[in-house]
């Protein structure tokens, strides 16, 4: 089989500062911008890789979810606990420091985990956690 990756899904509160972050601190393209009775569903990715991208998403607008659902899901996020992606770059030090400077949420320094990786994390402004590592 020829499977890869084509895009993952993040939910986002506040499209505006999810473009802001993915666009402008983390350098992605913006390859789609769509809005629907209000909403919009926002599709980014790195540049060079048009294959893979990230959508992000209004939350909780699948059909047939509930209030409660809903307020689980909002709840989730503001804690960093219902979405995360995991990105990776060759200086993880340097991405560091651009992402702090500009203002990122730093959840984590770069460190050497335990399992091998030299890593670091971050959260979007929709508390979704981004965890970028060192690659090999």
């Amino acid at each position: 089989m020829d499977i890869t990756i084509h895009s993952s899904f993040l939910p986002h509160d506040d499209p505006d500062a999810a473009l802001r972050f993915y666009r402008d601190i983390l350098g992605f393209e913006v390859r789609n911008d769509v809005g629907y009775e209000g909403m919009r569903w926002i599709t980014v990715g790195p540049p060079g890789q048009p294959g893979t991208s990230i959508v992000l998403h209004p939350p909780g607008v699948d059909p047939g979810i509930t209030d409660e659902e809903r307020r689980t899901i909002t709840e989730m996020m503001a804690k960093g606990t219902y979405g995360g992606v995991n990105l990776a770059t060759k200086d993880v030090d340097g991405t560091f420091d651009k992402l702090q400077a500009a203002g990122a949420e730093v959840v984590q320094e770069p460190i050497d985990q335990p399992y091998g990786v030299r890593d670091c994390a971050f959260r979007d402004p929709s508390g979704n956690m981004i965890r970028i590592q060192q690659l090999a």
